[in-house]
């Protein structure tokens, strides 16, 4: 197979993407998960003219300055003033409270003197002051649209909605599988030609932030068995993802056996750095992504590939992940003829960006990504840039 450019290799992907499953879970329990249905207000608010302001509610006509009316009542949050406002009188209010009948503005309590049950308009309010009308946040049958990650002011709009419980999307799991025989368990005593596994760790981490459910898997050795046993563990995942051996080396078995288990291939290898062996399939009903075993080209490819396919099984846009500019803080030479994500430290925000590479890209380098916070993304073939030129940028 010829190598895929990414945008293209990207929408094949969605294509394999499993639908979004919905479930109802109450609004406590609803920050970050994204919701699937428009969520309706049962009420407006305010439900009621509601008082802005600590004051007396009156009739703007019958509070010129300098006229006196009587006290017919008080009305607070949540104890109203029973009955319509009688002429010539004012109702003693408290800001949230609601405005009484026949009431049309507010006379704040430092524009009054009142003595006893009497009170005089020191300075008149124009009518409509400080009352904030019914509806005038939203009304009954508003909506809150999806699809959308709800937020924690989203829940707050929610819950004046009186809306106690939502659609959301319920999280894909995703079966993180790393294969070869160099690795160990972070904690274990590796034998001196054996490395610690790191990728596994970083994508769980990553997929949790992003709202899926990260399934650990033994790590699958390089043989069959092992192959076989570790997607055993995966199954039921909504979408499989296997860490190493999507190469063509002796050892790399990935494609084959579980080309015998009934993986479909769509396509492998992709015209980009660092990344070049990946691979896609279904499985069964799951998507099957086959990462690279460096762990900087499993966790760049895994923000490139499988963070928008996570999206996308949670019913937001397919779409690649939102690109930023910055201008170049360096020199930087000609590229070659795949595209090049660069580790980057980006400074500034907006047009005071500013991006410095560095120099060493070697994919082995996870404290280079670690101290990262952006991917610089170079064109293929694309010609030297200099100091100032201006840049395309994935945040990290």
């Amino acid at each position: 197979m010829s190598l895929l450019a990414v945008a293209v290799a990207l929408e094949r992907l969605f294509t394999l993407v499993p639908p979004p499953r919905a479930e109802t879970v109450a609004l406590e329990a609803a920050c970050g998960r994204v919701l699937l249905e428009d969520a309706v207000a049962q009420r407006a608010q305010p439900p009621f003219a509601a008082s802005a302001m600590d004051g007396y509610a009156v009739r703007a006509a019958e509070a010129a300055a300098g006229a006196t009316l009587s006290v017919a009542g008080e009305a607070a949050a949540g104890h109203a003033f029973t009955g319509a406002l009688p002429p010539g009188s004012a109702v003693r209010i408290f800001t949230g409270a609601p405005v009484p009948e026949g009431a049309d503005a507010i006379l704040i309590q430092e524009n009054a003197t009142r003595e006893g049950n009497h009170l005089r308009v020191d300075e008149a309010p124009p009518q409509g002051a400080y009352i904030r009308p019914a509806g005038g946040d939203f009304a009954a049958g508003a909506r809150l649209s999806a699809p959308r990650r709800l937020t924690a002011r989203d829940l707050a709009l929610l819950a004046a909605m009186n809306v106690a419980e939502v659609q959301v999307a319920r999280r894909p799991e995703i079966a993180l599988i790393p294969t070869g025989d160099e690795l160990v368990h972070p904690g274990e005593t590796p034998r001196a030609d054996q490395i610690v596994a790191s990728n596994n760790i970083g994508l769980a981490a990553r997929l949790t932030e992003v709202g899926a459910l990260a399934r650990p898997c033994p790590i699958a050795r390089d043989n069959r068995a092992s192959l076989l046993a570790a997607l055993e563990a995966a199954r039921g995942a909504d979408i499989v993802v296997t860490l190493g051996g999507a190469s063509v080396g002796d050892h790399d078995l990935v494609a084959e056996v579980y080309g015998e288990a009934g993986l479909t291939l769509d396509f492998y290898k992709i015209a980009m750095r660092p990344g070049k062996p990946l691979m896609a399939g279904r499985l069964g009903e799951a998507m099957m992504l086959g990462l690279p075993g460096n762990p900087v080209s499993a966790l760049v490819c895994g923000e490139i590939f499988l963070l928008p396919c996570v999206e996308a099984a949670l019913g937001l846009p397919a779409q690649p992940r939102a690109l930023a500019k910055a201008r170049l803080a360096h020199d930087l030479p000609a590229n070659g003829p795949r595209e090049h994500y660069m580790r980057a430290v980006v400074r500034g925000v907006g047009r005071e960006a500013e991006a410095e590479v560095f120099e060493n890209q070697d994919s082995s380098l996870l404290a280079t990504l670690s101290r990262a916070n952006a991917l610089i993304v170079r064109a293929p073939h694309a010609g030297a840039a200099a100091w100032g030129d201006v840049v395309p940028f994935m945040p990290l």
